[in-house]
């Protein structure tokens, strides 16, 4: 035992009881999405501010580190289903992190809020999530989230929240998930009264 482990009561026993997390940190990419994420006006004072090139592309590296790490954690039952995925997913964060968009391409947090939740009592002990590749219900209490392009992708929210916020794509079909707004229909210029006078 270490003076460090003997001076905060720490046992062997104790450090090898620790549960292994199911994902890296993310707190250094959340605080740096912060910088980049104008979508929020009551988050930024200045309604006009546009991300740093340098911020954006910390943004798009610190998710694809943080999945490279995911990547190389071996899955429980030894299968490397996501890793296909996965291995895309850091592709592109990779290409924009090299080339970083001036603008953010993520979903608002009222989407990710709005996401269907997949109850516990209809998920299938084999049913897994394809970003970290490990069962829902291992977790006590799974937050899985539906995504609106297919009926089958199911994710942790944990897991596709960080590719929601920079990329408003599925993950697996690539399809944009939000609706494009129709523009307006053109105004009539019949719709007030018509006046010979000022004709």
């Amino acid at each position: 035992m270490t003076d460090y482990e003997v001076e905060h009561n720490i046992s062997n026993q104790d450090a090898q009881s620790q549960p292994t997390t199911r994902r890296p940190d993310l707190s250094t990419f959340f605080s740096t999405l912060e910088l980049v994420d104008t979508s929020d006006p009551q988050a930024h004072t200045n309604a006009n501010a546009v991300p740093q090139p340098e911020n954006m592309s910390a943004a798009f590296r610190l998710l694809a580190n943080a999945f490279e790490m995911m990547r190389g954690r071996p899955a429980d039952d030894g299968a490397r289903g996501g890793s296909d995925l996965l291995a895309g997913m850091i592709e592109v964060l990779r290409q924009n992190a090299d080339d970083p968009p001036t603008e953010l391409k993520g979903v608002p947090d009222s989407f990710l809020d709005e996401l269907e939740r997949v109850p516990k009592k209809t998920l299938k002990p084999t049913d897994t999530c394809p970003i970290c590749v490990n069962s829902f219900l291992e977790d006590q209490y799974p937050l899985v989230v539906q995504l609106p392009c297919h009926k089958d992708h199911y994710f942790d929210l944990d897991c596709i929240r960080p590719w929601l916020k920079l990329n408003s794509t599925c993950p697996l079909d690539r399809k944009e998930l939000l609706k494009k707004q129709p523009p307006p229909p053109p105004e009539d210029d019949d719709d007030g009264e018509y006046d010979d006078m000022y004709a």
